[in-house]
């Protein structure tokens, strides 16, 4: 064997793989994207047959700078994580990027918005989680916990704003080899905006249907060629369309500034202040008999207008460095401190009782006062290498975090919860309602006081990883991944109704990911991918470690593994992304009650998620772009251990969820746009009593550019007003989906 050689090599060059925020990773990207699609729609150019071991005596090219706008488009072609060592065509695992041109299209100004966009997603409601958090299922699976923002894990129950996201990357299937713990279904990774090498301002304005009123700006100045700023701010205030008295209020501002953008060694420090102040919804009760949301009008809402509330604030401060150790190898090093806290009292719109049933609702509540703290940083080695053999992409990182959290409640007075006993209206202090005339602005006069309930936790993590994408031939390629976590939560609580609780969970565990593709033609591939993820008790760290208990701190982690074959396709000279996947999870050892009796649980149960998946994303023609995709998926709790549950289906899945949106160039100035969902009906519950029904929805975008630099965007959102709901319980409640809304947004570029 030849000894490693680290010099320049023609395939998957570094500057593609640097970070989309710096001068030299645009440039460069722009200029070898250009070269790779010249090569690809010349008659004359044949993949190449011979072994990687002759391709380090090929001709490298000195970089080219290209001058001009960035291309813009629904296909993206890499990650913006190097944890994918090579490009999404390569990759084999199931990875959805959704661009910012589709959420500003489609009009998405919060991240649920954003995950309707996409099949294999669905929404989760907690009755004593968080109102209107962002909540996501990704193939059946909850990955609250795994959201992150460029890399790092975002952890505390929260809304997320759009005004700062360059992107948003769903990634499917067990995978804590990329994200750690958790990741049963896959993991969000949210992409920030960060500082270019050209000046530009863009301004919108947007006013529309139930008092909407939005601003952003995005304001990136060049000061030199090494050193660039950026502004992002956000303002927003309306209504919830078909949902009386429930209104949102957003307000949001990210600066950040890069230097060294043309030079060996850049830094980055980026802020982030969001915060919203909405009224929380929590829908509207089953109906016992049905089993289905109960039969009122839409926009019944149960909550008190002078009682419930939401507001929250997150804050971060991330500092990025890079340095280039030679033109193949970089070092990066990420700093990030973030502090965020959520306080709401929630209606709950309670079904027990007899209550639904005798034409009444009690308004039981929830509520919360916590805040999470996280400190998190992370080192990482990244280049392309070649052994003598086969070429090498790779990268080595080390992790560590510690995220604190605490959490109090109020002790709010609800009254009698059987409203056939106090009566409704005054009678119970407007504790209790009507089912089908509620009103909001009854005059509740009920106390409001700090409750003696509390919950603190802390989550250490130390982890390492390395991935490596070896290109045996130009034809053959091995992807694998490994992690290892060292993991701690430490939890205090009392005065609730689980009462006293003081304990701990702690575990270190290995995990892994490897799949093999075969490229038939180079636009082409064909895969077939294994990976593993690890979710010890309290998992979810911060506000998660809710979930940690005396009944299971003692459990080794819940295993889940995931087999996937597929393939990627890029047709249209290369402008439109085709994919197909066929999947298997399977959680092998899920927490459940002791068969034998009594309240300890045991890792005996099991759950599996079957199904097949297509997508689609890019260019048509020149004019015609779509996004979209259909997901299949057979959901079974195979083992529920001492319930009764065995041979349901997992809550929150649906059998078929398609998604599709399209735009059409229609003239030089004016693209017509449009959209349809549809998701089959999902059970709430495992006993699978609890269900909402299917539902479509179709969406509609008109666009006028009379100049360069102006464009108006009129959008239409569930056109035909279809009441359905996106966040079935397991009792008690289903939440509404918003209702018709129309959107007039102004683009101002400069």
């Amino acid at each position: 064997m030849s000894e490693l050689d680290l010099g320049p090599r023609p395939i998957t060059p570094l500057p593609e793989r640097l970070r989309a925020g710096t001068a030299v990773g645009v440039l460069l990207s722009c200029a070898m994207t250009t070269t790779a699609l010249a090569q690809s729609t010349t008659p004359s150019a044949t993949p190449s047959a011979a072994p990687a071991s002759e391709t380090s005596s090929s001709i490298v090219l000195d970089p080219v700078n290209v001058v001009g706008d960035r291309p813009v488009g629904y296909k993206v072609d890499r990650s913006a994580s190097d944890k994918f060592t090579a490009p999404l065509l390569d990759t084999p695992k199931s990875v959805t990027v959704i661009p910012e041109e589709v959420i500003e299209q489609r009009g998405a100004t919060t991240l649920e918005e954003v995950f309707r966009t996409t099949p294999g997603i669905t929404l989760g409601a907690g009755e004593g989680g968080v109102p209107g958090s962002d909540r996501p299922l990704i193939r059946g699976f909850n990955a609250e916990s795994n959201v992150y923002i460029d890399g790092l894990r975002d952890t505390g129950a929260q809304t997320r704003g759009t005004f700062n996201l360059e992107q948003v990357e769903i990634v499917k299937g067990p995978g804590s080899a990329f994200a750690g713990r958790g990741s049963t279904g896959g993991s969000i990774n949210l992409v920030t905006k960060t500082p270019k090498a050209e000046t530009f301002v863009e301004g919108s304005a947007t006013v529309g249907t139930d008092k909407t009123k939005r601003a952003t700006v995005d304001a990136n100045y060049a000061v030199n060629e090494s050193v660039a700023v950026r502004m992002n701010v956000l303002g927003h205030d309306g209504e919830v369309a078909g949902r009386d008295s429930v209104e949102m209020s957003q307000y949001g501002i990210a600066p950040s500034i890069s230097v060294g953008m043309n030079g060996p060694t850049r830094g980055t420090l980026a802020l982030s202040h969001f915060q919203t102040d909405d009224t929380p919804d929590y829908g509207i009760p089953y109906d016992r008999t049905t089993g289905q949301p109960v039969d009122v009008d839409r926009d019944n809402f149960y909550g008190l207008t002078n009682r419930d509330f939401r507001e929250t604030q997150s804050d971060q401060v991330t500092l990025t460095l890079e340095h280039d150790v030679t033109d193949a190898l970089t070092v990066r090093n990420v700093t990030r401190y973030s502090w965020s806290t959520i306080d709401y009292i929630v209606t709950n719109p309670d079904d027990s009782a007899g209550n639904v049933a005798n034409g009444s609702v009690w308004r039981a509540i929830k509520s919360r006062n916590s805040d999470t703290e996280i400190v998190a940083n992370n080192t990482e080695l990244l280049g392309n290498a070649h052994d003598g053999w086969f070429g090498h992409s790779f990268i080595f990182g080390v992790e560590a975090s510690q995220e604190d959290s605490q959490s109090r409640g109020y002790s709010v007075d609800t009254g009698n919860r059987d409203c056939s006993v106090t009566g409704i209206g005054a009678a119970s202090n407007y504790n209790c309602t009507d089912l089908y005339n509620p009103n909001p602005g009854d005059p509740w006069t009920g106390s409001i006081t700090p409750s003696s309930s509390y919950r603190d936790a802390k989550t250490t993590t130390v982890a390492a990883y390395a991935f490596d994408t070896i290109e045996l031939t130009p034809q053959w390629s091995i992807n694998g991944g490994l992690r290892l976590d060292n993991y701690k939560t430490e939890v205090q609580s009392g005065g609730g109704r689980g009462g006293d609780f003081d304990g701990s969970a702690s575990d270190t565990f290995l995990n892994y990911q490897a799949g093999v593709v075969y490229k038939p033609l180079p636009n082409g591939s064909i895969y077939a991918s294994f990976g593993t993820s690890s979710d010890p008790s309290g998992a979810s760290g911060g506000e998660g470690s809710e979930n940690l208990s005396a009944a299971n701190m003692n459990l080794d982690p819940e295993r889940s593994v995931s087999y996937e074959i597929g393939t990627k396709w890029e047709l249209m000279n290369r402008k439109l992304s085709v994919t197909g996947a066929i999947f298997r999870t399977e959680k092998t050892n899920a927490r459940v009650t002791d068969p034998a009796g009594g309240t300890e649980q045991v890792l005996d149960g099991e759950q599996r998620v079957d199904g097949f998946e297509l997508g689609l994303a890019g260019r048509i023609t020149d004019k015609w772009q779509v996004f979209g995709g259909y997901t299949y998926m057979a959901s079974e709790i195979v083992d529920d251990g001492a319930g009764t549950t065995d041979g349901n289906e997992i809550p929150n899945v649906p059998e078929h969820s398609f998604s599709i949106w399209s735009t059409y160039d229609v003239f030089a100035d004016w693209t017509l746009g449009g959209g349809a969902t549809y998701m089959s009906s999902r059970f709430g519950d495992t006993a699978n009593t609890r269900s909402v029904p299917e539902f479509w929805r179709f969406d509609a975008m008109v666009e006028f550019q009379p100049t360069e630099n102006l464009a108006l965007r009129l959008n239409a959102n569930n056109i035909f007003d279809e009441r359905y709901f996106d966040k079935p319980y397991t009792t008690h409640f289903a939440t509404v989906a918003p209702g018709r809304s129309v959107l007039l947004t102004a683009v101002a570029k400069f």
